[in-house]
């Protein structure tokens, strides 16, 4: 009798399993507080008797072996809606879905398949935050979201960026996949927090007009943006970050999440039987260059690299407006002209001399010696004068390289 009675008792507290309509026509359970008194006026005085009851609560993943009930507390993590297929799979069975992942991953797939059999096998495990961006549109970024919530259920959530950003986490700091669409993250202690949070394994669990609770922590971050240069605040030596920039979809299919779908009994199947390409090299699994990619590197540059971005900028412009095959210049050249094309900055001749030093290797002359030294007028043109200094040599191809670089 106790399997159909859809109520439970956790402490002194009663709950109703509701089956809420989802748009998708399916439908997912949720609890829902419900007085003693309502039941027994349903139900009669006997019924509560059998109502099954918990100490507490408790969230502990585990998709292939899963238990709703672990010692006597009742498991709010919920089960995967699709079971594995228990046939043998190969990957000519699941075409959809290794295309698919060939469009996302692209040359990473081997890493992008370690992903999620990790996610399916080890939830608890610590993983790289996946960053999706791309500039233009059909490129599957969403579908790729809708296809891990068809697999993980009610264990994926979305959010907006502001949400993240509020002190209340109880919609989503229990889940194990959280995604964040259409994210710009402008202030570096946002970054710090989704850092932070990507590698803990505790967190404050915070709720309207309730005391903070610490709670276990495994949750996972997807994010993505249509901005590819500078959506999020990232240092140069980054290493918990995966970026991968996703094209437009070639030929649009409207029924390719259905074939999705459709493909996910078997899909599962295949990544358990599935040996990791990747052995767990460091605490999220992954060595940072094994995931580094192009993306990332350019939001490195567009971001952490903004004096960088500038002079590129301006000696590209230098260039075109010129037959010249070098410059030479000195630190206070380039801070003069940069003030002059993108209006006041705060850089310092240090900073210049650091990147021309540091970054680009390039050397001063040993003794100050004369060259041409060129300015910005007032109306925006390049002019130059005469002057006398230990000035850097640039050449037209240094540029050009570094400014397809920056655009790539």
């Amino acid at each position: 009798m106790k399997e159909n009675i859809p109520y439970i008792r956790v402490g002194t507290i009663y709950y109703k399993l509701i089956e809420r309509p989802q748009i998708s026509g399916d439908s997912a359970i949720t609890l829902a507080k419900w007085s003693r008194e309502i039941i027994v006026q349903d139900h009669g005085k006997k019924y509560i008797y059998d109502v099954p009851k918990y100490d507490g609560f408790c969230c502990i993943p585990n998709h292939l072996v899963y238990k709703k009930t672990i010692g006597n507390f009742y498991n709010m993590y919920k089960e995967i809606p699709i079971q594995p297929s228990i046939s043998k799979v190969s990957i000519e069975d699941i075409p959809y879905s290794i295309s698919f992942l060939h469009h996302i991953f692209r040359k990473q797939i081997d890493l992008g398949l370690d992903y999620l059999k990790i996610l399916l096998e080890k939830p608890i495990q610590v993983l790289p935050i996946l960053f999706l961006v791309s500039k233009e549109r059909a490129t599957g970024k969403t579908t790729f979201l809708k296809w891990l919530k068809e697999i993980f259920g009610l264990n994926m959530t979305y959010i907006k960026g502001d949400s993240f950003n509020s002190q209340f986490n109880s919609d989503w700091a229990s889940m194990l996949l959280i995604a964040i669409d259409e994210v710009f993250f402008d202030r570096k202690e946002i970054t710090e927090r989704l850092k932070y949070l990507s590698t803990t394994n505790k967190d404050k669990l915070e709720n309207k007009g309730k005391d903070r609770e610490e709670i276990d922590f495994f949750g996972k971050f997807i994010l993505c943006s249509n901005n590819e240069d500078n959506f999020i605040q990232i240092d140069e030596n980054e290493i918990r970050f995966w970026v991968l920039k996703i094209n437009p979809i070639k030929s649009e299919n409207t029924e390719y999440l259905e074939n999705l779908k459709n493909e996910i009994p078997l899909f599962l199947k295949f990544l358990i039987d599935r040996p990791f390409f990747s052995p767990k090299k460091t605490r999220m699994w992954f060595e940072s260059s094994d995931i580094k990619t192009k993306a990332l590197q350019k939001l490195v540059f567009k971001n952490g690299n903004k004096l960088e971005s500038k002079m590129v900028e301006l000696l590209y412009e230098f260039f075109e407006s010129s037959e010249d095959q070098e410059i030479n210049v000195v630190p206070q050249d380039i801070l003069n002209m940069i003030n002059r094309m993108f209006k006041q900055t705060y850089y310092t001749r240090n900073e210049v001399r650091n990147v021309l030093k540091n970054k680009w290797k390039l050397e001063p002359q040993k003794n100050g010696l004369a060259y041409i030294r060129y300015d910005i007028d007032y109306s925006g043109h390049f002019c130059q004068n005469n002057s006398v200094g230990r000035y850097f040599n640039i050449s037209r191809n240094f540029i050009f390289e570094k400014y397809v670089d920056l655009l790539n």
